[in-house]
């Protein structure tokens, strides 16, 4: 008998998450609606609905027009009740990102502050955090807690960073860094924390390779609502596949790894530490620019194929350069082609939606699907 209601519990519980998500993703909608098209029963989905409304998740907004009988209550997801913070730290900058119950990015703000593995530092972020939440006009009690997207490798199972190269650090506790925070914490590496961005509010890409290009390049595979982690946390670490044996020195010591051919910084310096200004240069056909750009791509091309042949799956460019590359994915997608081994029906390279913020939206957006997976 208690094994039967569990199960019906869980059942339930299974039902009103799914009937919950389907509210947040169509705004406004009726109960009669959600039944249709999630094929449950009027009355479950009224009993269910009944509930979110009890636990402040979902409002009554009115009534919809009617179709020839009684109008239907319209119900819209509660999207602010409880919202969530997403820090990005890199080398030189933190950014923070505030997201609702949706993923809509309330607030962003980018910080200029090196990084430093010391007291002062992580106080001097709280401080900046509750600047930005002041800023924000925010309810600290809706705060559900913070996504800390941080670049290095972050062991789950040990609740570790285990070493990040760019920060110079190693085997930091999670406990270590959360404690100067008063909202609990979760901790993504950054690729991983973009590719969630892209992946878990998206309807149609399933699996994807999401390939970070900033100061250090990354990769992450996100496939059917999840991360693939990999054995020991370093699944998709693309920066450190090597493209040129014996090539160019990598931060990481070695030789002829990606990074060193396809971080952002390479094409910052060429414009006086500007990626913006590169950018700009190379729309107005800068022959310089133009050519270190087409360097730039040409070692990409070999690495996206690479990929490409490995997984067999779509590919999105992230990460600062991902945000400014759609302009230029036609170039990019033929230098692909030409290394590609088989007749492609269609394109399977694409730039990143979010263009701004993506690993600390990622982060935040951890904390709320941790969330509503046990509303």
């Amino acid at each position: 008998m208690e094994i039967k209601q569990a199960t019906n519990m869980e059942i339930k519980k299974r039902n009103r998450n799914r009937i919950f998500r389907y509210i947040c993703k169509h705004g406004t909608v009726s109960n009669p609606d959600i039944a249709y098209d999630m094929k449950m029963s009027l009355p479950t989905v009224t009993q269910i609905t009944k509930e979110l409304i009890e636990k402040g998740f979902v409002e009554e907004t009115g009534e919809l027009q009617s179709t020839g009988g009684r109008r239907a209550k319209a119900l819209s997801a509660a999207i602010n009740v409880k919202q969530a913070v997403g820090l990005d730290i890199t080398k030189n900058h933190i950014s923070f990102v505030l997201t609702n119950l949706t993923g809509e990015i309330l607030n962003h703000v980018r910080i200029f502050l090196p990084y430093n593995h010391e007291e002062a530092y992580y106080r001097r972020v709280n401080d900046e955090l509750e600047s930005f939440l002041e800023e924000s006009n925010v309810d600290r009690k809706r705060i559900l807690g913070i996504g800390i997207s941080f670049p290095g490798i972050i062991d789950l199972d040990r609740q570790l960073i285990t070493y990040s190269h760019i920060l110079g650090v190693k085997m930091i506790p999670f406990d270590s860094v959360s404690c100067f925070f008063d909202y609990p914490c979760c901790f993504l590496n950054d690729a991983n924390a973009g590719a969630y961005a892209e992946g878990i509010c998206s309807d149609e890409r399933e699996r994807f390779f999401y390939l970070s290009l900033s100061n250090t390049v990354g990769g992450a595979i996100f496939d059917n609502n999840r991360l693939v982690q990999g054995d020991h946390f370093r699944c998709g670490e693309v920066g450190h596949m090597t493209v040129i044996p014996d090539g160019k020195k990598c931060y990481c010591g070695k030789k002829g790894c990606l990074d060193a051919y396809c971080s952002a910084a390479i094409l910052s310096a060429a414009a006086g530490g500007k990626l913006e200004k590169f950018f700009e240069l190379l729309e107005k056909n800068d022959q310089r620019a133009a050519e270190i750009w087409d360097v730039y791509t040409g070692y990409l091309a070999v690495a996206l194929n690479n990929i490409r042949m490995l997984l067999d799956c779509d590919i999105i460019l992230g990460g600062y350069v991902g945000s400014y590359a759609e302009p230029y994915l036609q170039d990019i997608w033929n230098k692909v082609l030409e290394r590609n081994t088989f007749t492609e029906e269609r394109q399977f390279v694409n730039s990143c939606r979010y263009k701004v913020g993506a690993a600390a939206l990622g982060a935040a957006l951890e904390v709320i699907e941790n969330f509503v997976r046990q509303i």
